[in-house]
């Protein structure tokens, strides 16, 4: 008899082991891949979250205001029903709004040109304000005060303000002293926010009375020495 053919060799099912190895490699890289792009999707999503909230809560409130001139006017920053971006800018600021009964909050950050208002420069503000039983005038810069700088005034109130005979009363907003009203710069440089609040006044019903003729103008004198 011949000799019988030798069997044909089997082949290594599926690619045999290496191939399952490289199968499970895969299989992991995958789903590494889909985990990490999971958590840098959540990352970026809290880190634009904090970073929207931040710029939302700083210096002004983002909504509601009523712009008149350089004055904004915010009738509702202190309403039961405010929105929530105006209750974290008060709890961030550390102030009680002023109620919609009580009075009416306006602020300003530029002059009447729209340029910013700078601690190193000199501006006068000057006119009348709208009716109402009192008011105060303030000013403030951003950030934490200067170490080692003097404690000076901060503002001006209806009670103790010089006026001119015809009722109007001019404030020298300025580094230097100067004669007459003058309200100190709270910083050597930097951003400043002007805060006018009039207590008891009919205008917190309604800001449609506001004109610009009704509040004080701000004016740039000059900056620097």
């Amino acid at each position: 008899m011949g000799t019988p053919a030798r069997a044909a060799a089997r082949p290594h099912p599926a690619g045999g082991l290496p191939g399952r190895i490289a199968g499970r490699v895969r299989d992991l890289l995958g789903k590494t891949s889909r985990v990490g792009l999971a958590l840098y999707a959540l990352g970026l999503g809290a880190g634009l979250g904090l970073v929207s909230a931040d710029w939302a809560t700083r210096g002004r409130y983002p909504f509601g205001g009523v712009t008149v001139g350089p004055w904004t006017a915010w009738p509702r920053a202190g309403a039961s029903n405010a929105d929530p971006y105006a209750r974290a800018v008060n709890a961030r600021r550390g102030e009680i709004p002023l109620a919609v009964g009580e009075g009416l909050l306006l602020s300003a950050t530029t002059d009447d040109s729209g340029r910013g208002l700078e601690a190193g420069c000199s501006y006068s503000i000057a006119g009348h304000t709208p009716p109402a039983r009192g008011w105060t005038l303030t000013v403030t810069g951003r950030g934490a005060p200067e170490p080692g700088r003097p404690a000076l005034r901060s503002g001006f109130t209806s009670t103790e303000i010089l006026r001119e005979r015809d009722g109007h009363f001019v404030i020298s907003l300025a580094p230097a002293a100067r004669p007459g009203n003058w309200l100190p710069s709270p910083a050597a440089s930097g951003a400043l926010r002007l805060g006018l609040r009039l207590y008891d006044t009919p205008v917190a019903a309604g800001t449609g009375s506001l004109d610009r003729d009704s509040l004080p103008a701000i004016t740039r004198l000059g900056c620097g020495a």
